[in-house]
């Protein structure tokens, strides 16, 4: 019901209140690569069919696609969706045939240049007061990092730069738990955005364990946690 609650009902309020502006503001909102669901080609590219979702979450990020979708058409919205390659820390899994899952992880300053690139190129909403006045731009973009690492090697890195050992434990991957890889294609943002991640996992996780100390503290007896979803870092 929380996936519900954020990524459908939120999304709404936030078109609703959008389309009755005047002027209508430019709109770029977080959709997900979880679109991609059981799609085996890679990398993904924003082509890909995206109507086999391999959970809940992804199928309410697809929902939001095509609620943009419905915006943009009836109320002339400038709508950008970004396909994050990007999620939350859980257990580890281990995918079909006990192989390792891996992710196209993506560190946040690379995200945030790709999503400020987005609003800077975004053309004007068309609408005013709810009622259309011509055609507006609807995009979608792939912001990832384009080099999938395996799940335990991230757990590996940031071992090494915490200096304590991760409690692993390792669960099969259920049929209906996630997607075994993710992989950006990312030469639509690169074109039209002129998007360039620039910071690799070990870089990106060096500078995360930095502040993560800084600001937290380096509390004594941490439990490393880490998981198998993409992961803003």
């Amino acid at each position: 019901m929380s996936y519900i609650h954020s990524n459908v009902a939120g999304l709404v309020n936030i078109f609703e209140v959008s389309k009755a502006a005047n002027p209508q503001p430019a709109i770029v909102w977080a959709s997900s690569s979880s679109v991609y669901g059981l799609n085996t080609k890679v990398p993904f590219s924003e082509s890909d069919r995206t109507d086999q979702p391999a959970s809940l979450y992804a199928a309410t990020k697809k929902a939001g696609e095509e609620i943009a979708h419905t915006y943009n058409h009836i109320y002339g919205l400038s709508i950008t969706g970004s396909r994050f390659f990007t999620g939350k820390p859980i257990n580890i899994y281990s995918g079909p045939g006990g192989k390792d899952l891996a992710r196209d992880f993506t560190f946040i300053d690379d995200i945030v240049k790709g999503c400020v690139a987005s609003l800077d190129t975004a053309e004007k909403s068309t609408g005013n007061g709810g009622k259309k006045t011509g055609p507006a731009m609807l995009r979608v973009f792939n912001l990832g990092n384009t080099s999938p690492v395996t799940v335990p090697t991230l757990v590996d890195i940031l071992e090494k730069y915490l200096g304590v050992k991760a409690k692993r434990e390792i669960i099969k991957m259920p049929r209906n738990g996630d997607v075994p890889f993710t992989h950006a294609n990312i030469s639509s943002a690169q074109a039209q955005l002129h998007y360039r991640p620039v910071t690799n996992l070990d870089t990106g996780l060096k500078k995360f364990v930095k502040w993560y100390l800084s600001y937290y503290g380096d509390k004594s007896n941490r439990k490393v946690w880490l998981g198998n979803h993409e992961q803003i870092i």
